[in-house]
């Protein structure tokens, strides 16, 4: 099994993210912040269209027949 593929533990990088301060942070670094999370955002989306369309490939190869 792939790494990527097994459950994240409470110390993922989301985790961290979301528990950060951001008091420091400057009104171009919040946008600088958000513009790098909604790219994060589209590319975990994209896998997951990329996996479903893979798993229902996989169960149209592979189901019982009529």
């Amino acid at each position: 099994m792939d790494g990527d593929d097994l459950p994240r533990t409470k110390g993922d990088l989301a985790s961290m993210l979301a528990a950060e301060s951001l008091d420091s942070l400057s009104q171009d670094e919040l946008r600088d912040r958000i513009g790098r999370l909604e790219l994060e955002i589209a590319r975990t989306r994209s896998h997951m269209e990329n996996a479903d369309r893979h798993r229902r490939a996989a169960e149209l190869l592979f189901r019982p027949p009529a």
